[in-house]
């Protein structure tokens, strides 16, 4: 009789052992997020590389339109005059100075522009885009067109910008 009462209380425990050793082992597996291990950080700071960051790409989509000679000359929010003929553009939220890529849906063609100016001040639009980068893509007759834009560089060199302007010319 005691055999059988001792049999039953083994098995009614059963499940909640076992229960409890399938979650401690989920947990030690999905408890320390991959490459963050002491070994992995020993390695990194024996080979003087910096850990990997992983960072959310950053894009949008909408309406662009663009701006040309009633504009030209004029300081945009950066400071510098206008010029309908750089791939420069406007947008609301992104840092001056980022270089974002501007892809046209219609054609899918695609442009690296540089934020130099707030805008556009049309609700429903999202970038306005200097008059040579929207012939560029193809949409200068046609005043806007739906884009997607892709921030490319937040904070370009000196450079990356020096390199952009010159394209444009």
């Amino acid at each position: 009789m005691m055999n059988t009462a001792i049999t039953n209380t083994n098995r009614s425990l059963r499940f909640p052992i076992v229960a409890a050793a399938l979650i401690a082992t989920a947990f030690c597996f999905t408890s320390a997020p991959t490459g963050t291990s002491v070994h992995a950080e020993q390695a990194a700071a024996n080979t003087g590389a910096a850990p990997t960051v992983h960072r959310q790409h950053w894009f949008q989509f909408g309406r662009a339109s663009w701006y040309g000679h009633a504009l030209q000359g004029l300081p945009t929010a950066t400071g510098e005059a206008y010029d309908m003929n750089a791939m420069t553009c406007a947008h609301r939220t992104l840092p001056l100075g980022s270089l974002v890529r501007v892809t046209n849906l219609r054609n899918h063609r695609s442009l690296v522009l540089r934020v130099n100016d707030r805008g556009p001040m049309i609700e429903t639009r999202v970038v306005d885009l200097s008059y040579a980068a929207a012939k560029r893509l193809g949409f200068s007759h046609r005043g806007t067109v739906r884009v997607r834009i892709d921030l490319v560089d937040a904070r370009p060199s000196p450079t990356e910008v020096a390199i952009l302007t010159k394209s444009a010319m």
